[in-house]
Parts: C-alpha cells; sequence; structure tokens
C-alpha cells in the first residue's frame, strides 16, 4: 500500500464534499450549527488559505497495488504539535470497506508519520461511527478525550429539600 499526494484539480475535486461529510458528522452528533459553521470557516482558512492546501498538510490517495482505494489526510495537528501527525481524515472506497484497506492504509500511515519525523499519530473519532472506533482500538489506539452531550427537553423537575 502506498499514498499518493492529491494534484490540486483532485483535491479541488474532493473538498466539497469533504466539507460536506465533516459539516453533517459533527452536526450529526449533536453540535449546534451556528457554532460549528464559525468553527468550520476557520479550520478552513487555516488548512486551505486561499483554497491550496497549507504547509505541512497532505491529502492523498490511497493505493493498494494498481488500484486507488480511498483517500487519507495528514496533517500537522492545528495544536503546533511538531512531533505529531493529526489523521483529519481517511476514508476507504464504500465498495471496498471491509476488505482490510482501511487497516493496511492505517498501518502505513505509521511509517508515513515515521518517515515525516512524527513519534505520534492522533485523529478524532465520532462516537457513532462503531466500526472505525473497532478497527482502531485493534491497532492501539488510546481514547485520551470523550466528549459526550444530552439534549433536554423542557420539563418539571423534583426538587429535593435537605
Amino acid at each position: 500500500m502506498e499514498f499518493r499526494e492529491k494534484s490540486r484539480e483532485e483535491l479541488a475535486a474532493w473538498l466539497p464534499t469533504m466539507w460536506e461529510n465533516y459539516i453533517s458528522g459533527r452536526r450529526d452528533a449533536g453540535e449546534d450549527m451556528e457554532s460549528l459553521r464559525q468553527d468550520v470557516a476557520t479550520q478552513h482558512e487555516r488548512l486551505f488559505p486561499g483554497g491550496l492546501l497549507a504547509d505541512d498538510q497532505h491529502v492523498m490517495t490511497i493505493i493498494a497495488g494498481e488500484n486507488e482505494v480511498g483517500t487519507i489526510w495528514l496533517g500537522r495537528p492545528l495544536s503546533g504539535l511538531t512531533d505529531s501527525w493529526f489523521i483529519y481524515g481517511i476514508e476507504i472506497d464504500r465498495h471496498l470497506r471491509g476488505q482490510g484497506y482501511g487497516r493496511a492504509a492505517m498501518e502505513t500511515a505509521e511509517g508515513w508519520a515515521l518517515e515525516h519525523d512524527g513519534t505520534r499519530l492522533t485523529l478524532n473519532l465520532f462516537a457513532t461511527n462503531a466500526a472505525a472506533k473497532g478497527l482502531y482500538e485493534s491497532l492501539g489506539y488510546q481514547v485520551f478525550l470523550t466528549s459526550m452531550f444530552k439534549d433536554v427537553e423542557a420539563r418539571e423537575f423534583e426538587t429535593f429539600d435537605n
């Protein structure tokens, strides 16, 4: 398995769908649309200034043998850590999922990170993506932060007097 940097044309074709999927994933996970829009606009400007990929950001086609099987986006984290690489996104083509390409791509990403002076890979995961969670855990990824939410509705609450 190998990674090949996407051309400007490939990147331009990929970006709109990527942002659409990212926004819908965060919305479905419970984020408020107004703050989400602001956050995405800030991220877009930092990661794709003027519509071009920022330095230390790499959007690559995943290649298995002679076949393109998906896309991976590796970049330095927005926190500025220089020994880490962040997996902003990985997607295996829908009809090829469950065939080991995701695992192989994640393992290839480890080698890529080492070749690019990284000692750690990090990523975020939506809690609803159980298949990816199982894969990452089987590869040795550890949870270091869990965010939770609950939508509440107006109702009467019992009060307790001491």
